[in-house]
């Protein structure tokens, strides 16, 4: 065994030394090889005419493979690499060139581990690829669906100013024809000018006459005396038709106020109306027909008093497998404002109401919603004192303001006195305090203003007379400063207070003896969105929770309240909240109330959206007595 061992030894030796041999002759010019791939390096041509055996075998080899790419040189006295795969294959090894043989297959191995780097290189580029086109593919949509918003806000600025363009023309034409009538008014005026100089020029020919006669006969003077004497009782006549003429005025004033009345009873002593508001920027686009507003049975002209909203549920599905059709929810109120509704509309339609708070009957308005549904915004307004987003707050007492200086041509006065609290945690705040009481509400109570006295006060809170525009912006500025915020899942700034904005209207006719007196209450209620069965409770979430819990206990109580005033309960449960009972004097029979519910446009607020239309429909089933002026 040894003996057979031994040539294979000795060929072993005679390998290494010819290899070191090989390698003290000058390098031979590198093999031509076509263009290698990235990464890659030309092999070194094999120097001829070795004499060791394996040397000549790797020759050969080289010389048999076909162009490709080149590897790596070797180190001297190693075996040259095996070609890739899917080349010619070199010639055979002997059975005893295990050396060699298992050069070729690391040579082969290695080849076969840089393709494989680079394969994995290249997929690692196509993926950052298309990563990098699925991050445009969102660009792109987003933008897209940004431009079809911006779209349809133009389309609707478009069609707002058809509308105006509309009216304007309208009240050119109108103001056309009064001028038309003016003029004729005017020839008519200047036609019995004419005809009166003439019949006055006869009557001082006709005085010249009976003074010639005066002088000419004693008769003539009876006659003048007489005559006297029927002037005289022209006179008394008159003056009785002028107090005559006042009491038919006055009795015409205190019809337009029973007829006023009336019309606001035919229209219910509560009523509910829903306002929409607007997507904000940055807000996603609701799908169309999410919110529908159906026109009524009326003129198609006529305002919306319909709501339809659809909400799709992911849970439920049909029997294919199929996911199932949007239900659909329908609503009706006394009004529905739109997005695109503004200020001024929404106020026109109150405007008589607040008119009932100067006649002597007690108005309560309320404004009702989630949290960021827009309450706010529709009471006092928006920021920067733009007049277009005025709220009905300072909308509503320069109405008081105008009307009240009208009626005084008919010997009525009028005193304003505002208050502004709110209601935290039952807890009630006065808005207008300055200096050290600035914020704190532990000193504010609700009690009897005297004695058997009917009327309810807030002591050591601020009564401020108001006479003008500008005091009660003011007071607005102050009470949002001392309101009490919180950030929310749903607003940046959220209400967590109820805040009661009272007007206490006092008005006086000396000549008469008349008096009446009646507050206007304007509330905005707190956000009315449900508890989170699933929310995580650290120290500012158990805050959080404490004010939800109060403010759906209020307003709880508050439906309670409306209910059992609908029901003509014994029993009513004004003590059951601070709010209620604050209010009771303006939520009886002899008030007018108007709930306005704000509900969010978009698809993910449906559910609160649901609950407060679902609440307002109730309330707008109510339905209270006959209301009666508070006069004396």
């Amino acid at each position: 065994m040894e003996d057979a061992l031994e040539p294979e030894k000795k060929r072993t030796r005679g390998l290494g030394t010819a290899t070191k041999f090989a390698t003290s002759y000058p390098r031979a010019p590198a093999l031509t090889t076509v263009p290698q791939a990235q990464g890659q390096t030309a092999a070194p041509k094999v120097p001829k005419k070795t004499a060791p055996r394996c040397s000549t075998a790797v020759a050969t080899v080289l010389k048999n493979q076909k162009p490709g790419p080149a590897v790596p040189a070797k180190k001297p006295g190693t075996a040259a690499a095996p070609p890739k795969p899917g080349g010619k294959k070199p010639s055979k090894r002997p059975a005893w060139d295990l050396k060699g043989q298992l050069c070729d297959l690391n040579a082969e191995l290695k080849c076969y581990r840089e393709r494989t780097q680079t394969l994995d290189q290249e997929n690692q580029q196509l993926q950052d690829q298309l990563r990098e086109a699925q991050q445009q593919a969102m660009a792109l949509g987003a933008e897209r669906r940004t431009l079809d918003g911006e779209l349809a806000r133009v389309r609707a600025q478009a069609e707002q100013g058809q509308q105006e363009l509309g009216h304007l023309h309208a009240r050119v034409l109108e103001l056309e024809a009064w001028l038309g009538t003016q003029e004729g008014l005017v020839q008519e005026l200047q036609k019995e000018q004419l005809e009166l100089q003439e019949e006055r020029r006869v009557l001082v020919i006709q005085l010249e006459e009976q003074e010639r006669r005066l002088q000419v006969s004693e008769a003539a003077l009876s006659d003048s005396q007489a005559e006297v004497t029927s002037l005289r009782q022209e006179a008394a006549a008159q003056a009785a038709l002028l107090a005559e003429r006042g009491e038919r005025l006055h009795g015409l004033e205190m019809d337009r106020r029973r007829l006023h009345n009336q019309l606001q009873e035919l229209k219910g002593n509560i009523r509910v109306f829903c306002r929409v508001r607007p997507v904000l920027p940055g807000e996603p686009t609701p799908p169309p027909g999410f919110l529908l507003f159906p026109s009524g049975p009326g003129v198609p002209s006529d305002p919306p008093t319909h709501l339809s909203l659809f909400r799709s549920d992911e849970r439920r599905g049909t029997l294919s497998g199929m996911p199932a059709a949007p239900t659909r929810h329908d609503f009706s109120f006394d009004r529905v404002f739109p997005p695109g509704s503004g200020q001024d509309e929404v106020f026109e339609e109150i405007a008589m109401l607040v008119q009932s708070a100067l006649d002597g009957y007690p108005v309560c308005i309320f404004a009702y919603g989630q949290t960021g549904s827009g309450k706010t915004f529709t009471m006092e307004g928006g920021p920067g004192g733009d007049p277009q987003v005025e709220g009905l707050i300072p909308r509503a007492l320069r109405h008081l303001f105008s009307v009240a200086g009208d009626l005084s041509s008919q010997g009525w006065t009028y005193s304003f006195v505002a208050s502004y609290v709110e209601i935290y945690n039952e807890t009630v705040r006065d808005l207008l305090a300055t200096g050290t009481r600035k914020g704190q509400g532990g000193d504010c109570e609700i009690r009897r203003a005297g004695p058997g006295s009917e009327e309810l006060v807030v002591t050591n809170a601020r009564y401020v007379p108001v006479s003008c525009e500008k005091e009660v912006e003011a007071l607005l500025h102050l009470a949002r400063q001392n309101r009490a915020v919180a950030r929310t899942a749903q607003n940046e700034r959220s209400s967590r207070s109820h805040s009661v904005f009272q007007l206490q209207i006092s008005g006086e006719h000396t000549g008469r003896g008349l008096q009446c007196g009646a507050p206007l209450n304007l509330v905005d209620l707190a956000g009315s969105e449900r508890l989170d069965p699933g929310l995580a409770l650290g120290p500012g979430e158990r805050e959080r929770l404490r004010e939800t819990q109060a403010i759906n206990s209020s307003l709880s109580t508050l439906g309670l309240v409306i209910m059992a005033l609908s029901n003509k309960e014994s029993h009513v449960p004004y003590r059951n909240s601070k709010l209620t009972y604050l209010l009771q004097n303006s939520l009886g029979g002899s008030a007018k109330m108007l709930m306005f519910v704000n509900i969010s446009p978009l698809e993910e607020n449906v559910s609160e959206s649901l609950n407060s239309l679902r609440f307002a429909s109730k309330v707008n089933q109510c339905v209270i007595g006959t209301a009666q002026a508070n006069k004396k």
